[in-house]
């Protein structure tokens, strides 16, 4: 998934619709950490995660959405065929959040919701799956979406799943991450430094590469923004 511009660090304030959709790129896109034991549904879950690679970082941005959408309809083809496992229905959230984030717009809002549909019912399988990545991704829909009326949005409700991420992978690059961006977005940028250097020196994920060069950038330019922001006061 393509990462976008990280905005500068800044106090809790109500996104809009247009903001929350740029950010699913961002937010959600690096979430899940594909299984290490080969087989038919670890195969596929794999797949998944190359094709999106390959939308979100060589795919030019205005031609995403459809291949997104398409890959969105694989991802659920997976699901399907596999009722009882976790990891496709992770995968699945992941692609249909990236593709909320090509849309924009109003109509990514009920993509997001169909996002939050999936990690619930990974969670409900087995919410350790992926090192935790549902709780993670969950986590991260709950604090990028506006709250009532507009959308589900609720801050205590992703803390609670972020810190749950956190402790079932607490050297992991993405629930550090993800912490320190939600305690960013949320008004706390000096508590976000320990969870980014954290990030920053998180161990390799095998297969991941480019995800984590990818997330490794964008904790050094929160780091950075996150310490220009106390210089200054």
């Amino acid at each position: 998934m393509s990462t976008t511009p990280l905005s500068s660090v800044h106090r809790a304030e109500r996104p809009s619709i247009a903001q929350i959709t740029a950010a699913f790129l961002t937010a959600v896109l690096f979430s899940a950490h594909t299984a290490a034991v080969a087989g038919p549904v670890e195969d596929g879950v794999q797949e998944l995660q190359r094709d999106w690679e390959v939308i979100n970082y060589q795919v030019p941005a205005p031609d995403r959405e459809k291949r997104f959408e398409a890959l969105a309809q694989k991802a659920h083809r997976l699901t399907e065929a596999n009722p009882q496992r976790a990891e496709p229905l992770v995968w699945e959230g992941i692609i249909v959040s990236s593709w909320a984030g090509a849309k924009g717009g109003l109509g990514a809002l009920g993509l997001v919701k169909q996002a939050r549909s999936m990690y619930e019912s990974a969670i409900a399988i087995d919410g350790n799956v992926l090192d935790g990545s549902a709780y993670n991704s969950l986590g991260v829909l709950y604090y990028k979406v506006p709250g009532w009326p507009v959308g589900f949005g609720d801050k205590d409700k992703a803390r609670e799943l972020l810190k749950r991420a956190l402790n079932l992978n607490p050297r992991g690059i993405d629930p550090n991450f993800f912490y320190a961006d939600y305690l960013v977005t949320t008004g706390q940028p000096a508590e976000a430094a320990v969870y980014l250097e954290r990030a920053l020196s998180a161990p390799s994920r095998p297969g991941r590469a480019v995800a984590d060069a990818g997330r490794r950038e964008e904790s050094r330019q929160l780091l950075e923004k996150v310490r220009e922001r106390s210089a200054s006061r």
